[in-house]
């Protein structure tokens, strides 16, 4: 994980953000308005014009500082999927034949249960 010493945002960041933030939100409100107002259009021509904005709201939305953190935090996960030693197919295999297998004996035991638990209200209830 990366260690970042954090340091209190100045005014001037805070601020710059914060018209990040309604930048960003502009911009989806925006595209969904536009997405409704143009629904006679082209689906494509829709889609397109979505794509575009959706990359620039991102795109804007990584410039504020929790937009870098979640970069950030992004970039340390992918690390991490890199570090992971995969099972191979042979021990996939087995292992799912065993939850397959032990799902079959607890759904019979739940099975024999329900049917013992109503044949005895069965009986007591005449």
């Amino acid at each position: 994980m990366a260690t970042e010493s954090r340091s209190k945002p100045t005014a001037t960041q805070v601020g710059l953000d914060r018209l990040y933030w309604l930048v960003v939100i502009s911009l989806v409100v925006g595209g969904i308005f536009g997405n409704w107002y143009f629904q006679n259009e082209s689906l494509l021509v829709r889609v397109i014009a979505l794509l575009v904005v959706a990359a620039a709201a991102g795109f804007t939305l990584l410039q504020t500082e929790r937009g870098k953190a979640l970069w950030a935090l992004g970039k340390d996960a992918r690390a991490e999927v890199r570090r992971v030693v995969w099972p191979t197919r042979q021990v996939t295999i087995q292992t799912t034949m065993i939850v397959i297998l032990m799902v079959m004996v607890v759904a019979l035991i739940l099975w024999g249960l329900d049917s013992l638990l109503s044949w005895g209200i069965k009986s007591a209830l005449g």
